[in-house]
């Protein structure tokens, strides 16, 4: 059983839970008799509950207690307590490998650094004949003081006798069915040595193995060995070898990549010996820079490498476009001796890539247009030209987004608010082309001056001309096929025909369904032309083929653009492509006329629920970063819900996240897109949007996960589930769609009564936009956000509607909350948590001036919930963007030559 706040286990008082696993659960406790934090590891119970096991563990932990060094968690205590074992260990404060290593790879400096701390720790531990057998991200912390290897107290010792049980020295993170009857795998399997699956005994020379395994990892943010099966994983380590480092990483010096390469050596003896080695290795390169392994007169620095190294891709880039122009050669028919080239683009110093964000190279592969953001806050359109050092901001484009360029490259398109402007690069303001009437999602302009472009997602395709002027339709929402948006056009080169992604029920990138499918269309607005069944935005490229992701892999097919029909086999060209989710999906990747191929890789949108008082002092997280949305608090204040969306699907389920044990669980499967949590008043029950049935309809499940999902709502347009009044009798929700008018509504919830009898009513209708309604606690009053005025406004009106309502904020607002007194009123604007003090009286209300509590970072792609807040209003639970580590966009030169023919 989880322990409780105040719990003692001897002179330690428990304070928290920090997180738990396979191998037990840990909190944060306080020594009291030194009176400091430490954390503490609670055995398993087949470790515990046997005393042969427990004496050998003690035994051993107290040995590798004795290993002092700054780069490893110190063990300070074994215990046993009322039938409780646990370790007692360093308290650190930082987050692990693997949970940095999912933002990005890390750079090449900052890895080695971090490489030399965890081998000197290692070998420490190896000349006290400790070794370690499960090194990997999980397993090390960084924190401000460098490197923290953790866990030794799973190590084994080399002294220790091989008896016929196993031991808890040899219990691992993951264990599995032993390979030969003599020995038993331990450790985690992407990092273990050809020895520990054949169950051989472990030695120095296996931590060596892993240790490369992990460097591996930290440069690429890829693991060296993959396989979709246990089996096939197996396999890879058995007889594989991982990429080059330079192909996935291409300043990775050349004597890093023999150091990796000699770590994962099959037979221990073509190894590293020992760590020491290693270590000294691993120094002597970081003390050369990125220079290390190449000739003497080339070693200058690491910045005089940088630049030579832009400026040889720059020349390439040119020498390929040149080549381009002149009919040199065509990318289908590359020359044998052609290569792949790949080079990366890091951010401009200061400059944080946005997460929904596409990489969008220009025609002519010379530029790259992006959406960025400043350390103050700015984000105009950034232009990277990819053979110089930074990108320059594009003036007068403050919040533009979803841009695309002119087929000449001399003009880039984009969308700012509700409406759709161009900019010319040679100089100039932005140029409106047309008013939209809501947020646009995406364009393509054509050599006719032509440009078509997508609204919402629940809208078909529109033309306008490149000078402006009227927009109309240029594709109908085919019914008979459940198609609710048309999204990504992509022109061909005729100019007249275009591509786009028809979406239906299932809009999962990855998860491929009839219902979604790549077709053609043209400006005439004829019969569209199916071309593949596909759940992702789609590009041409002039060597003859699309390109389209399945799940987080980019693909490209041979493709004749006269006929509109797909002419060969399918080829992966990258992995791990980052995905992003306006409403639908898409994969972030473009591709140039002369065959420049750039992407990003992802996931790029981590968040991590991190708590703040009132004063914005940072209290705490909950749980690891991941790819968030729309947190919800139970009424008793122990559980959030939240949308959580699966990388491999980009479609999102309800979990549960237990703020008193630190664990999660899944509570929603079902392969559509479940999102917008809400919990009924008693806590029993959990409601929730769903395009299962091809638009977003209302659903609820027992917060025990047990029974299936009920539905509460169906109806023909997408309906976002925002609260449940506090006497259990309504849910509000909002509405969105082509030809929907956006406003609020309250769904009475009579559980006796069929989805179909239960009938909604309005209860917001005004001009504009109308949504994030939420009721007062006291179920009197309706808070929500209104356009009416041109701006987005808090506004509240009396519940039911009596035709009376009060303007709440004076400058902007969105994401309002109630206190649970129903005496404040909570809502942002911009970074800032605002609170205005209300008081209501039988039938009219007072509200104070709205004052900014704090400021705090904020995620902006958050259509609901942004935060929570505690019943007292003292304590508010965000969804901060983890924006340490933005990436890099991968640019790949004539990657046709990577395709079979």
């Amino acid at each position: 059983m989880p322990l409780a706040a105040g719990t003692r286990l001897g002179p330690y008082e428990i304070l928290g839970p920090l997180g738990a696993g396979g191998m037990g659960e840990v909190y944060r406790a306080r020594d009291t008799r030194l009176d400091r934090t430490v954390a503490i590891k609670i055995l398993p119970l087949h470790v515990a509950g046997r005393a042969d096991l427990r004496q050998r563990f003690e035994r051993e932990a107290r040995a590798v207690s004795s290993l002092n060094h700054p780069h490893i968690c110190s063990l300070y205590d074994v215990g046993h307590q009322d039938g409780v074992s646990f370790l007692v260990m360093e308290y650190l404060e930082g987050e692990t490998l693997a949970a940095r290593l999912a933002k990005s790879a890390l750079p090449v400096a900052d890895a080695l650094r971090y490489a030399v701390q965890i081998a000197d720790a290692l070998e420490q531990a190896h000349r006290h004949g400790v070794f370690h057998r499960d090194l990997k991200p999980g397993n090390v912390m960084l924190t401000k003081s460098g490197a923290k290897l953790l866990d030794f107290g799973l190590a084994k010792l080399k002294e220790a006798p091989v008896g016929q049980g196993v031991s808890p020295a040899e219990l691992p993170t993951r264990t599995v069915q032993p390979l030969t009857a003599d020995g038993t795998i331990v450790g985690t399997l992407q990092y273990m040595a050809p020895e520990q699956l054949e169950g051989k005994e472990a030695d120095a020379r296996t931590d060596i193995f892993a240790f490369g395994a992990l460097l591996y990892e930290m440069v690429t943010a890829r693991r060296a060995f993959q396989g979709k099966t246990q089996a096939s994983l197996i396999s890879a380590i058995m007889t594989s070898e991982p990429p080059p480092l330079a192909t996935l990483q291409p300043m990775s010096p050349p004597a890093l990549e023999h150091v990796v390469k000699k770590c994962l050596a099959k037979d221990p003896d073509d190894r590293w010996q020992s760590i020491r080695d290693l270590a000294d290795e691993l120094k002597w390169i970081a003390e050369g820079g990125s220079q290390a392994g190449l000739p003497a007169p080339v070693v200058a620095s690491r910045r005089s490498r940088e630049r030579l190294g832009w400026m040889v891709a720059g020349i390439v880039l040119l020498s390929l476009i040149a080549a381009l122009t002149l009919g040199v050669f065509r990318l289908p028919q590359a020359p044998a001796g052609e290569r792949v080239v790949r080079f990366s683009v890091p951010p401009s110093q200061g400059l944080t890539w946005r997460n929904s964000d596409f990489p969008v190279v220009s025609p002519d592969g010379e530029r790259i247009v992006f959406g960025g953001q400043t350390a103050d806050g700015k984000n105009p359109l950034w232009v990277h030209r990819l053979n110089s050092y930074d990108a320059q901001p594009l003036p007068g484009t403050e919040g533009g987004y979803g841009p695309f360029w002119s087929p000449d490259s001399r003009s880039i398109a984009f969308f700012a608010g509700r409406q759709l402007k161009k900019i010319d690069l040679a100089g100039g303001p932005p140029e409106t082309l047309c008013e939209l009437p809501r947020t646009g999602a995406g364009g393509t302009w054509g050599r006719k001056g032509v440009i078509v472009f997508a609204l919402s997602s629940q809208s078909p395709l529109y033309q306008v001309g490149a000078a402006g002027g009227q927009f109309k339709a240029v594709t109908a929402l085919d019914q008979s096929r459940k198609e609710t948006s048309h999204r990504y056009p992509c022109f061909l080169p005729d100019g007249r025909h275009f591509l786009y992604l028809a979406q239906g029920v299932n809009r999962g990138l990855g998860d491929v369904r009839e219902d979604n499918a790549i077709y053609g269309g043209s400006l005439e607005g004829k019969q569209a032309t199916r071309v593949l069944a596909a759940s992702s935005n789609v590009a041409y490229a002039p060597s003859g083929h699309l390109l389209f992701a399945q799940g987080q892999t980019l693909m490209a097919q041979p493709f004749d653009a006269k006929d509109l029909r797909l002419t060969g086999d399918l080829f992966p060209i990258a992995e791990q492509l980052a995905l992003v989710s306006w409403n639908v999906s898409g994969a972030l990747f473009s591709v140039s006329e002369n065959g420049v191929l750039c992407y990003r890789q992802g996931p790029t949108d981590l968040k991590q629920l991190t708590w703040f008082d009132r004063a914005g002092r940072r209290l705490g997280v909950v749980g690891e970063p991941g790819l968030y949305n729309s947190p919800a608090l139970s009424p008793d204040a122990r559980t959030v819900a939240v949308d959580r969306r699966d990388p491999l699907t980009n479609t999102r389920d309800i979990w549960l996240l237990d703020l008193t044990r630190g664990t999660s669980s899944r509570l929603t499967f079902d392969r559509a897109d479940d999102f917008n949590a809400l919990w009924s008043p008693d806590g029993s029950r959990i409601a929730f949007s769903s395009d299962r049935k091809g638009h977003r309809d209302l659903y609820q499940k027992l917060a025990s996960g047990a029974g299936g999902d009920e539905l509460l709502l169906e109806s023909g347009v997408d309906k976002g589930a925002d609260d449940w009044s506090r006497d259990g009798r309504f849910i509000v929700f909002s509405v969105m769609g082509e030809g929907v008018d956006p406003d609020v509504w309250a769904l009475p919830i009579p559980l006796e009564k069929k989805a179909a009898d239960r009938k909604p009513v309005p209860v917001v209708q005004s001009p504009g936009t109308q949504n994030q309604p939420r009721v007062s606690p006291d179920g009197r009053w309706l808070a929500y956000r209104s356009s009416e005025s041109g701006r987005g406004e808090i506004y509240v009106q009396t519940f039911p509607p009596s035709g009376r309502k009060w303007q709440i904020s004076t400058a902007g607002g969105s994401d309002t909350t109630w206190r649970g007194d129903a005496k404040e009123l909570f809502y942002v604007a911009g970074n800032k948590l605002m609170a205005v003090e209300v008081k209501a009286g039988p039938s009219s209300l007072e509200a104070g001036a709205p004052r900014t509590l704090f400021e705090a970072p904020m995620v902006s792609e958050a259509r609901r919930n942004r935060y929570v807040v505690t019943a007292d209003g003292q304590r508010f639970l965000i969804l901060t963007p983890l924006r340490e580590a933005p990436g890099t966009i991968s640019v790949v030169l004539n990657w046709t030559a990577g395709l079979k023919r």
